[in-house]
């Protein structure tokens, strides 16, 4: 009788990082690793769901239920959303050259939306979404008010929300600026970063900003996304690019955009295709209906 084949031990066990640790590597590996467990936890649920629907046998659905607890576990194992959110926070350290609300606040006071604001008594209403600290802008407090958000909140401050599940008739045309730092790259699935972008641009008020921050691979490295492409997609949405901050061989890229009417082009959005060969990352934003 032939001997059962071994499975492979997940390969964080030789490396699991201590989320106590405030190394740079140890983030960085903790959270790309974390980023490939739960895509494919994503892919597998989906797998499984369709399955499920379909009344012809599957075989290959028990491999994909053992496959799924597998990820599961090494999902555990790394300490799961609440590592990454430590990491993450970590990250944003004053030693590490601060969080990227700074740019954020920069720009919105180069085109005077500070004076304004004063000028009006008001406050400018922003959605902080993803989260990891509670005062973020408390700097700003005289004319930003700020609501921050995270699928998991780590302070009393921080709503517990998921974004893609906003009802958005009660948040139509409510915001003045939305924050998506570190979170459309966070999304697993190509299609919701999509549906993560035309939301934003439901919530925000006319004229109203988005701030997008994403790790710079996510653009310049991409097999299937590149700055130009990332242009026209966001025009297609009703974006136009006000600002943007990032540097050769840096990590980082920063947008500030207004939301505009949508552009029509002949660019089709709803599917991959390559836009540059070699050794390439697979992030990509998909729009579909």
């Amino acid at each position: 009788m032939p001997k059962a084949k071994k499975r492979k031990a997940p390969i964080t066990n030789n490396f699991i990082a201590d989320p106590s640790s405030s190394k740079p590597q140890a983030s960085r590996t903790l959270i790309r690793r974390f980023h490939v467990l739960l895509k494919k936890k994503t892919q597998l649920e989906q797998l499984l769901s369709e399955g499920a629907d379909s009344k012809r046998p599957n075989p290959g659905l028990a491999e994909a239920k053992l496959s799924l607890n597998e990820v599961e576990h090494e999902i555990e194992e790394l300490g799961g959303l609440e590592a990454y959110q430590r990491m993450s926070s970590i990250g944003q350290g004053n030693d590490r050259g601060g969080g990227s609300e700074k740019y954020l606040i920069s720009w919105l006071k180069e085109i005077k939306v500070h004076e304004i604001c004063q000028r009006e008594k008001r406050r400018h209403l922003l959605l902080e979404v993803g989260a990891l600290k509670p005062d973020n802008y408390r700097s700003c407090t005289s004319w930003i008010d700020a609501t921050p958000m995270d699928l998991k909140s780590r302070h009393p401050d921080i709503l517990e929300q998921d974004f893609l599940a906003l009802d958005q008739s009660e948040h139509r045309a409510r915001w003045d600026t939305i924050s998506l730092s570190l979170v459309l790259n966070f999304v697993p699935e190509a299609s919701d970063r999509g549906r993560m972008l035309r939301c934003a641009h439901n919530m925000l008020k006319d004229g109203g900003y988005l701030f997008l921050a994403l790790p710079l691979p996510c653009v310049e490295n991409s097999r299937y996304l590149t700055f130009e492409h990332l242009q026209l997609l966001m025009n297609s949405i009703g974006f136009n690019e006000l600002k943007s901050r990032w540097k050769q061989g840096g990590k980082m890229v920063y947008y500030l955009y207004e939301k505009t009417s949508p552009v029509q082009t002949e660019t089709d959005f709803s599917k991959k295709r390559v836009l540059r060969a070699g050794n390439r990352n697979n992030f990509v934003v998909l729009l579909r209906d």
